[in-house]
């Protein structure tokens, strides 16, 4: 064990003192690692970044909730077909509260865009949702101040609405937004609460740029056709019974639906591992993509390293035979070529991990990213290891050179 730390003490000292004595070639050599090192690191920090906020948007999804929808999530089926079929309507909704008895909450959701004004200030493009008094128990979003609408509000169809965190951020930053009236679209509205932050959808879409109204007066103000197009969320008694709470939705909607024994499901029951399967098939694509274009990447640089190593080797010929002269054995000789193989790469990984981090901050503008120490970790192993793998030829031939005959190489 002692002779292998000596021998690992010396080869450093000799290949770092290598590196310094050809500074520019060094660089250079490093030039192509740093470039796969960086594709490695920002690849790594995308897909973290994605998958955390995957997680966190899934999880406000909630495992225990079912989406009635038109379309499947993920796909499947033809898509020609699906487009024709008959829009889920709020009569649809209103059977499964009637008939469902395994369910704690059905909400009616649809949605559209309006600008949002109180007094001179104004939110453009702000998503006006409507439903009912049971979306916050379907949606799991708390109420942080004032209070949700009743189902009175609702099946009466009264100007309230509840606002999003951004909303009242945007209209209301130095006032309570408690009893104002907003105009929505152009119509107003009394503010009852305000719903707590919940961030936003993969990083991309808010979920406080909203504003909620009932179902029933978003009809008559914001669409044309009653019933027509929208969503529904229905959340389970209980987790255990989700399936069963599946089936028991399927039945009612076949029957009101009137689809016949024979026909299949003309509307897709969504759940949320539906949604994970999609995203994890997308994410392998991508990864995929990624790692092939980042393996090219430090295949180039692996290739560089070993070009220089050769050259390395050739140049210090005389070298190697003075070290086997005066006994330094083979595995001396292979250390000190694999370190200095491995210190080119690793100066290489450094600085596509230090040019990374701010390159993660300015993607983090426009896609989530994240950038955990176990990422870093990674991309300076794989830089180490590409290091030793590529210098191992000329530190192996380097180490079987014959002392006589390196002695007297010119």
């Amino acid at each position: 064990m002692r002779l292998y730390i000596d021998d690992l003490r010396e080869g450093l000292l000799i290949a770092f003192a290598a590196i310094r004595a050809n500074k520019m070639r060094s660089v250079l050599t490093a030039i192509g690692i740093f470039i796969g090192i960086l594709s490695v690191t920002l690849m790594g920090t995308a897909i973290e970044g994605l998958n955390r906020a995957f997680n966190k948007s899934i999880a406000a999804i909630g495992a225990d909730v079912l989406y009635v929808q038109k379309w499947p999530w993920g796909g499947g089926g033809d898509w020609w077909l699906i487009r024709n079929r008959k829009d889920i309507k709020i009569e649809h909704a209103r059977a499964i509260q009637r008939q469902a008895e395994l369910v704690r909450g059905v909400s009616p959701v649809t949605g559209t865009s309006r600008n949002v004004k109180y007094e001179r200030k104004i939110i453009e493009n702000a998503v006006i949702v409507g439903t009912n008094d049971e979306f916050v128990e379907t949606s799991n979003v708390n109420v942080a101040l004032g209070r949700f609408m009743t189902a009175m509000e609702v099946s009466g169809g009264r100007p309230v609405c509840v606002l999003g965190s951004e909303i009242a951020e945007g209209l209301f930053p130095n006032e309570s937004p408690m009893g104002k009236s907003v105009k929505v679209g152009g119509y107003p509205y009394r503010v009852l609460g305000v719903l707590e932050k919940q961030g936003s959808f993969l990083g991309i879409q808010s979920l406080d740029n909203r504003v909620y109204v009932p179902i029933n007066r978003f009809f008559k103000e914001f669409k044309s056709f009653r019933g027509g197009g929208i969503e529904v969320w229905v959340k389970a008694a209980s987790l255990e019974s989700l399936e069963e709470t599946k089936e028991e939705i399927r039945g009612i909607l076949r029957k009101v639906r009137r689809v016949s024994p024979k026909q299949p499901d003309d509307f897709a029951i969504n759940q949320q591992d539906i949604f994970i399967q999609a995203f994890n098939q997308i994410g392998a694509v991508v990864a995929g993509f990624g790692l092939f274009i980042t393996g090219l990447s430090l295949f180039v640089g692996g290739i560089g390293i070993m070009n220089i190593m050769f050259v390395s080797v050739t140049e210090r010929t005389r070298e190697i035979g003075v070290r086997k002269a005066i006994g330094a054995p083979r595995r001396s000789i292979l250390i000190q070529f694999l370190i200095e193989a491995a210190a080119l790469s690793l100066i290489g990984g450094l600085l596509g991990v230090i040019v990374a981090f701010p390159l993660t901050l300015v993607i983090d503008n426009v896609l989530p990213t994240a950038m955990p120490i176990n990422v870093v970790a990674i991309a300076l192993f794989v830089s180490v290891l590409v290091g030793i793998i590529s210098g191992f030829l000329p530190a192996f031939r380097a180490s079987r050179m014959d002392p006589v005959d390196a002695l007297r190489y010119e």
